[in-house]
């Protein structure tokens, strides 16, 4: 599997010294806040199973996001074909991080690589990012690396129940947009 690295993160294999501040993170409201419900400890190890055979499976992921300075975990970044039944296919590129981590550049950072790597070393065409209508700070994260949304593309996600988890925006990167 291969690693990415930036100046002050390094995106990795799972390991299994992740699962417990992944547990914490899936059991934290103001980090799920804009994913639904709150995840079991046996939910979220299984999460990175499903995680580590898709990488086995396709060569790319959900990473595991590390400080390089300190090795501490700080959540995920990575790729992911989007699901069947949403009205748009392709690639997606998501991040998920613990709030100690928020606000300091490093879903910016974790995104930039991954889309490098998507677009590089995949040569994937185009790279799209889905969030929550409501959610700003990724929609802040997917202007900071490039990505435009264009209000036509927006949805229902028609896996949400009714609420704010459902009007959902649309992002896209082509690789011939990169700079």
């Amino acid at each position: 599997m291969t690693e990415l690295h930036t100046d002050r993160l390094i995106l990795r294999r799972w390991r299994d010294s992740d699962l417990e501040p992944w547990a914490a993170m899936n059991a934290d409201p103001e980090v799920r806040e804009h994913l639904g419900d709150l995840l079991t400890r046996e939910q979220s190890d299984a999460s990175v199973a499903r995680f580590q055979a898709d990488f086995d499976q396709r060569a790319y992921g959900w990473w595991a996001v590390e400080v390089r300075a300190t090795g501490e975990f700080i959540g995920f970044a990575g790729l992911d074909p989007v699901d069947e039944g949403m009205p748009f296919s392709g690639v997606e590129i998501g991040w998920r991080l613990a709030r100690s981590a928020w606000g300091q550049g490093y879903a910016t950072e974790a995104a930039q690589a991954v889309l490098a790597y998507g677009f590089d070393t995949l040569e994937l065409p185009e790279i799209l990012a889905v969030t929550t209508a409501t959610n700003l700070r990724s929609q802040a994260v997917m202007r900071r690396i490039g990505m435009l949304r264009d209000p036509a593309d927006d949805f229902d996600d028609p896996a949400a129940p009714q609420g704010p988890l459902r009007p959902n925006v649309l992002f896209r990167i082509a690789r011939t947009a990169r700079v």
